[in-house]
């Protein structure tokens, strides 16, 4: 596939995906007792099955940003750390990973709210795809100080006028995250203490939201005294009542925020790393909720297409995906960067779930 295939490739993808509002992102970030900092997420894509792979970039690797039209002189960088990324459609389209230095980096679709800066064909060798963002991040950078500061000194641009505007989130080991949104052409740098990343609106706004939920608390709410009767609950959990369950950005960025605050921290960050796989479980999303009734475009297992964690403290990357809930781990350790190629390969070798039949003895 040629440069300008892959520009209409993706460009259909995000225009689509602007239409629609057909994407769901959901990102909560967890510590465990040993130090241990685990930033997880979902992709949701709901019109098509995407092409999704895992992406493996050694150091050194060469790279160059596509830009808009196929124009060409876009921005090449090298990476200075190897990474292993998840990526769509492309194996250079990394929308979340981690470095060996223990970096993580994610993107996040930020429609109708954030606005690049205008494309200008003299900076193209300073300029970067949004899709290609991640990449960049991974291979140059191993705190979100550096990342903070570089991002001032480059142009962001989409390669197709149609697609929507993404926003990023970026972790250090330490547990130090930064949220990135380009507004009116700017890059926004918010230092994030919460770890909870959704899409539209600007991060601001959705910090301000919670305020609309500071009745909920964990537990059972009651009872109470009621005129003459008493009112009690009618189960456990109550104190949460009204948590907003449906899949809009702003009620996924409250039901996350509250999940993964209340939710017990644990010993280690591999046991963090499965609270988190069972905390976004909460988040996937039936493809049949996103379309009118019997409107659908494709019968798929779910619009959650994966779900990604990375282990910041063990250097590990596990995902699962719509077609096999097994988790799969991708160990950095055991990755010679400076030696193994660059390679790519699809999230599901195949596309079934693992079902490990019960053994019955007589």
């Amino acid at each position: 596939m040629g440069k300008r295939e892959l520009f209409s490739a993706l460009g259909v993808i995000l225009g689509i995906v602007c239409a629609n509002g057909a994407n769901a992102c959901t990102g909560i970030t967890l510590e465990s007792s040993d130090g241990g900092v685990v930033a997880a997420r979902s992709i949701e894509w709901g019109e098509s099955e995407m092409e999704n792979l895992y992406t493996i970039v050694p150091r050194d690797y060469i790279q160059q940003s596509m830009l808009p039209g196929g124009d060409a002189g876009g921005m090449t960088f090298s990476s200075m750390y190897g990474y292993v990324g998840l990526a769509v459609v492309q194996p250079e389209w990394v929308v979340d990973g981690m470095n060996e230095a223990g970096l993580s980096a994610g993107l996040f679709y930020f429609p109708g709210y954030g606005e690049y800066p205008e494309y200008d064909p003299e900076q193209r060798s300073n300029t970067i795809s949004d899709f290609q963002l991640v990449s960049w991040i991974l291979s140059r950078f191993s705190t979100v100080d550096q990342v903070k500061n570089a991002i001032q000194n480059i142009r962001v641009t989409s390669i197709d006028p149609r697609a929507s505007t993404a926003h990023w989130r970026v972790t250090e080991p330490s547990g130090k995250q930064i949220i990135i949104e380009f507004i009116d052409g700017k890059p926004n740098v918010y230092d994030s203490k919460l770890g909870v990343l959704t899409n539209s609106p600007e991060y601001p706004w959705q910090l301000k939201n919670l305020n609309n939920y500071v009745n909920l608390a964990p537990g059972t709410a009651g009872p109470i005294k009621f005129g003459a009767i008493t009112l009690r609950a009618f189960g456990a959990g109550s104190g949460l009542l009204g948590l907003p369950g449906d899949f809009t950005p702003p009620s996924r960025f409250v039901r996350a925020a509250f999940l993964q605050t209340y939710s017990i921290k644990q010993d280690t960050s591999y046991d963090a790393v499965l609270q988190a796989f069972h905390i976004l479980n909460n988040f996937d999303v039936p493809l049949g909720t996103e379309f009118p009734a019997g409107g659908a475009p494709v019968n798929m297992p779910s619009a959650t297409q994966w779900t990604v964690a990375a282990d910041m403290h063990d250097r590990i990357v596990y995902y699962h995906t719509m077609y096999n809930r097994t988790l799969r781990s991708i160990d950095l350790n055991k990755i010679d960067f400076a030696t193994i190629a660059f390679q790519s390969y699809p999230l599901d070798a195949t596309k079934a779930e693992t079902i490990i039949p019960v053994q019955i003895t007589r």
